[in-house]
């Protein structure tokens, strides 16, 4: 039998976190939605690539390059794994692409939410001050999650 390195640590991280006492049950549902949805787009990225591919007749070339990678939310709430993002760019620049930091802001009070969309080139964004883009590189298509 053929066990999948992925789910064993997710599954192995839920278990810590639960056993640790640390944290309530809210917290152990949305850390799970958080690896798992991030594990699930490292997952079935070249899919959903395909699919949006497919969605609007693009076919990659190396001026013309797409890929999946996930969106994680920094700013308002805290840093939440939130979907799934394909960017587009040269094959060499999206190549470097880890992730879509997408940081937020309020203006007016709560009246209005800004999210902007950059891609970057590491997974660990912590400071939307300190995020590093990668030039040359758009997001071109978002998948909405419903969990």
């Amino acid at each position: 039998m053929k066990v999948n390195k992925k789910a064993l640590m997710i599954a192995l991280g839920a278990v810590v976190l639960a056993a640790g006492g640390a944290a309530s049950a809210f917290q152990l549902k949305e850390a799970i939605k958080i690896f798992g949805v991030a594990a699930a787009v490292r997952e079935f990225d070249n899919d959903i690539n395909k699919a949006f591919n497919n969605l609007t007749d693009h076919k990659n070339t190396e001026t013309e390059y797409t890929k999946v990678v996930p969106i994680y939310t920094i700013g308002i709430s805290s840093r939440t794994a939130v979907g799934a993002a394909q960017v587009m760019g040269t094959k060499a620049n999206v190549d470097k692409v880890k992730a879509v930091a997408s940081p937020q802001a309020e203006l007016l009070g709560r009246e209005i939410k800004v999210r902007a969309l950059i891609p970057v080139n590491d997974i660990n964004i912590k400071d939307p001050k300190n995020i590093e883009r990668v030039d040359g590189v758009g997001v071109s298509g978002i998948v909405d999650l419903k969990l």
